[in-house]
């Protein structure tokens, strides 16, 4: 069979290709030094490591203990090896094309879509041979029965992370897409692509952040987070910023929405035509917005109580200064929902309950029996090294948080980037969701590793006076505030059927919906988009499964529901409507437009790593944002 032109050697001695391989020999060197310096880990990183090898440790004594589970699947390893090599074989030899494949990729899995991987008998060898040992890897692994749930789904959990980080895709001579690109550019690409990976690199704590987004292309308060409105009070931890009414007349109880300072709060208002917040200021409600401080050193040692006491109580507190209003509605999202649940509780045992007429939870987990794959992270010697290295920081730096969370979903959240930024050599293209997922935010250490070891690994807020917040024991069960439940079916990071849990927690009346798509599309959902449906069951049964057996599937967004909810129930009271209010209008006084000054807190601007260029960007940035 004659080679395909574009492996022919004759373009590769020219001037222009010695030209570059020297600039890349020369940028590989430098690089090598820097990818040396972050494979030494901190002391979390190492835990992480030890865990590791533990897991597979344990998943090869397992297997070591049932030979049979072991040997079948490498029996079926190699008979399917024996076809691979004689289709291949009779593929080259005989001068055809590749022939119909033993293995095929799952129709989800983008890796393999170009078209050399189905047709070229090569490409298409080394696609089923790396497809034939991940099978083999999950069949052993799956078919493991001696070791826990959690230990197996770290086992799975690392394994995949291995098999991912393997795949022909990620490297150049593996992948024919790239191939084509170097030769057609006479290795432009790869310059370009260390270039990015050194810039990637500069902003990565540890691990490694790839950009996913042109991050030129946003501006916080210019074409993100633009929905009119103005911050009237702040403290240490966050602004409360009060939106501008849209309609004459807005409901009397107003709206406090609590969102997680894991990340920042505008995934809740990134364009007008997706905004939440637009969307609810349109709908009639006074809406006040917590925005979290992007915490340095200083705040090592703010408390869960802190976040408490500083967020929604002193927003509580604020909004009755600004409107007169001794009671809101709460709407919170993920860990913002955590703390919304600990903070109703904490008023219910303080006698203040009323304070909150409503409390709805997007995406929240309350009972952490199964957090999913991000326990992974925190279970064992991961949390003992993590708590070390909070004691030693004083705070967990954002970005690696970022990278532990792009490794739940491996394949599109890092492993694409890796090879359209660096081995293409391509721009990422200008996304503002994945603007606002890598514009991260620290951790403090007095906080994160405290709800680490209560929630996640001893699932201590569903005991009964488990949790105790400046000196009040707390308990979910008896909250009599109604609540509402909004979940996510693909969720990776709340598993949908692990939030359900929280239903049968308060004794107040409680609703559950679950949305379409993850964690974050299944919530940011606007009915304009009509993208994806939701699922609604008036029974609340023991079991996450039940209920979607007996669930009804409604199309459109999950908003109207939500909406119908408060007015039929009278939290949002369409009968006593009040003139609408405006930030400045009680006895708070404006500080500043939205979005404030917290939220355009960058983690190197918070922890002092800015370079001089970055300092002046920053600034031109600030005077930009002020004007």
């Amino acid at each position: 069979m004659q080679p395909d032109s574009q492996f022919e050697l004759g373009p590769l001695i020219d001037e222009q290709w010695a030209e570059r391989l020297g600039s890349i020999s020369h940028e590989y060197q430098a690089l090598t030094q820097a990818m040396l310096a972050r494979m030494m880990p901190s002391e979390a990183g190492e835990s992480i490591l030890d865990d590791m090898k533990e897991s597979f440790r344990r998943g090869a004594e397992a297997l070591a203990g049932n030979p049979q589970l072991f040997y079948g699947a490498q029996m079926r390893m190699v008979q399917d090896q024996m076809r691979l090599w004689q289709q291949t074989a009779q593929a080259f030899y005989g001068g055809g094309e590749s022939g119909e494949a033993i293995i095929e990729p799952e129709r989800s899995d983008r890796r393999f879509r170009d078209e050399a991987w189905h047709t070229e008998p090569f490409y298409h060898y080394i696609m089923q041979q790396y497809l034939l040992t991940a099978r083999m890897m999950d069949e052993m692994i799956g078919g493991i029965d001696s070791l826990s749930d959690r230990q197996k789904q770290s086992l799975e959990f690392y394994a995949r992370q291995c098999m991912s980080a393997m795949a022909p895709t990620n490297f150049i001579t593996t992948n024919p897409e790239v191939m084509r690109i170097t030769m057609e550019t006479k290795g432009q690409n790869l310059v370009d692509g260390l270039q990015r990976l050194r810039e990637d690199l500069d902003n990565s704590a540890e691990g490694l952040n790839v950009a996913m987004t042109d991050r030129e292309a946003f501006r916080i308060g210019e074409n993100i987070a633009v929905t009119p409105g103005d911050v009237v009070f702040e403290n240490e931890l966050m602004q409360l910023i009060q939106y501008r009414p849209t309609t004459e007349k807005t409901f009397k109880t107003p709206l406090l929405v609590v969102p997680p300072w894991i990340n920042k709060y505008y995934i809740l208002d990134l364009r007008q035509d997706n905004s939440m917040m637009k969307w609810l200021v349109d709908q009639g409600h006074t809406v006040f917005l917590i925005s979290w401080r992007n915490p340095g050193v200083e705040q090592r040692d703010v408390t869960w109580a802190d976040y408490m006491q500083m967020g929604p109580i002193a927003a509580m507190d604020a909004i009755e200064q600004a409107c007169g209003e001794k009671s809101v509605n709460l709407l919170s999202y993920c860990v913002g929902g955590t703390l919304a649940a600990t903070t109703v509780a904490y008023l219910t045992s303080t006698r203040r309950a009323r304070k909150v007429r409503s409390v709805t939870y997007m995406a929240t987990l309350q009972d952490f029996r199964d957090p999913g794959e991000i326990g992974v992270f925190f279970g064992g010697k991961s949390l003992e090294g993590i708590e070390r290295q909070l004691e030693a920081d004083g705070y967990l730096d954002g970005r690696i948080m970022a990278f532990s969370f792009n490794l739940l979903r491996e394949k599109d959240l890092f492993w694409s980037f890796y090879i359209n930024n660096y081995l293409k050599g391509e721009a990422p293209a200008a996304f503002d969701l994945l603007y606002w997922n890598t514009d991260g935010t620290n951790l403090p250490a007095g906080t994160h590793g405290w709800y680490l070891r209560n929630m996640y690994v001893e699932n201590r807020l569903v005991e009964p006076g488990g949790i105790e917040l400046d000196g009040v024991k707390i308990d979910l069960r008896k909250i009599s505030t109604p609540s509402y439940f909004i979940s996510a079916k693909e969720d990776h990071i709340a598993k949908w059927n692990s939030t359900y849990y929280g239903t049968q927690l308060p004794k107040g009346p409680v609703t559950f919906v679950l949305g379409g798509s993850g964690h974050i599309a299944g919530i940011v959902n606007p009915p304009a988009k009509n993208k994806y449906g939701y699922w609604t069951n008036d029974e609340l049964p023991d079991s996450a499964e039940q209920w979607l057996e007996g669930a009804t599937s409604n199309e459109g967004s999950w908003w109207p529901h939500w909406q119908k909810w408060m007015t039929d129930n009278g939290y949002a009271d369409a009968s006593k409507q009040v003139p609408a209010r405006s930030p400045g209008d009680g006895e708070l006084n404006v500080i500043e437009p939205a979005p404030g000054r917290y939220v355009r807190q960058t983690i190197p601007e918070v922890l002092g790593q800015l370079t001089a260029d970055d300092e002046n960007e920053s600034d031109a940035k600030n005077e930009g944002n002020a004007k």
